[in-house]
This record gives structure tokens, sequence and C-alpha cells, in this order.
């Protein structure tokens, strides 16, 4: 196992349709796999696709841990914020429901900055584990929106191009500053 360098915005390979697995049993995937897990987690990362290790394939993985879910999660949100490392080959996604929802997403391939994003919160998504059986679950809230921006990868799409509004694309160091913000905001609103 190794760990991969990760493209960054800008370079082709994050802007290209990744091709289809015609075999999602084969010994390179499954060390495509073992190195883009290891890469994931020294990155401290919440998914990766097979483009941001500059391999055009349709293979990604993530993982919602309990210590990812946003602060101040809904109740709704509650029983679906986590989910154990999935390995996704050919991923294909269906929306269930045309709601969506507005939330902080970062990347590893934009390193530094995060933006507000708007996802789909219900989905079913579909594809093969590296023994090639089919995986099929249903996702909402914080676990939809990390499969909805892995498999974006795939289709050369980075979360900022997913933006309503550049103003909410902000450095890292600056998330606390913007929370604060809001809240004040938000309590001078109520106290009007």
């Amino acid at each position: 196992m190794a760990i991969l360098k990760i493209a960054r915005m800008g370079h082709p390979v994050l802007s290209r349709v990744a091709e289809p697995v015609a075999d999602p049993t084969a010994p390179e995937i499954r060390a495509l796999v073992a190195d883009m897990i290891e890469t994931m987690i020294d990155a401290n990362g919440a998914g990766l696709a097979a483009p941001q290790v500059y391999v055009p394939k349709r293979v990604v993985i993530f993982q919602a841990p309990p210590e990812r879910a946003p602060e101040g999660i809904d109740e709704a949100e509650a029983f679906d914020h986590t989910v154990a490392l999935t390995v996704l080959i050919n991923p294909e996604i269906e929306v269930l429901a045309d709601g969506m929802e507005t939330g902080w997403e970062g990347c590893l391939s934009v390193p530094g900055l995060r933006g507000l994003v708007p996802r789909y919160t219900e989905l079913v998504y579909r594809g093969q584990g590296l023994d090639g059986e089919t995986i099929e679950r249903r996702a909402r809230g914080f676990h939809a929106r990390v499969v909805q921006h892995e498999c974006d990868h795939l289709d050369g799409i980075l979360y900022p191009q997913r933006m309503s509004d550049l103003a909410d694309l902000i450095f890292e160091s600056e998330v606390r500053a913007r929370m604060a913000a809001e809240a004040e905001r938000q309590k001078e609103k109520a106290d009007a």
C-alpha cells in the first residue's frame, strides 16, 4: 500500500469524465482501492475518488464517521449521519426527493477552503464492491452529501461548481469567524 499524491483543482484529470471499470474484482482495482484508503486516512478525508489520485476510473471510497457529523444535526438526519467505509465501483445515483439543503463542504483537491453547497437530501446509490457484488443503499443528510460529492468527481465536477454564491467560498481558518458572525446576525434578527 502507498499514500498517493492528490490532484488539485486545475489539473485536467479532475475535469474529465472517468471511465467505467470493466472488472471490479481485478487485482489492479483492489490495489488502487487499498492505496486510496491509505491516502484518504492520511489526509483525514471523508472520501476520495480515483480521479483525485490521477486515475480516471469510476471508483470512489467514502465514510461518514460520527465525529464527521455536522454540528447541530437535526433529528430527521440523525439516523443517517454515519456510514462505514464504503468502496463503490461504477456508482449510479437516483435522487428520491427534489429537496435540497445547503451545507459546508471541503475537498482534498481544493485544500484550505470550504464552501456552502446545495445537495439533494435523499437518494439511493448503487454500484459494485470489490467482490463484484451489487451494493445498493438509501442515504439522507450528511451520508447523501458525501456520496454526491465523491460521485461528482467521476463526472469532472468539483464542489465550487455546485455553489450558488462564490461569496460562500471561504478559507477553513475563517469558518469559526463566519459561524460566529452568522449566529450574531440570527440573534439580532430574533431580537428585532
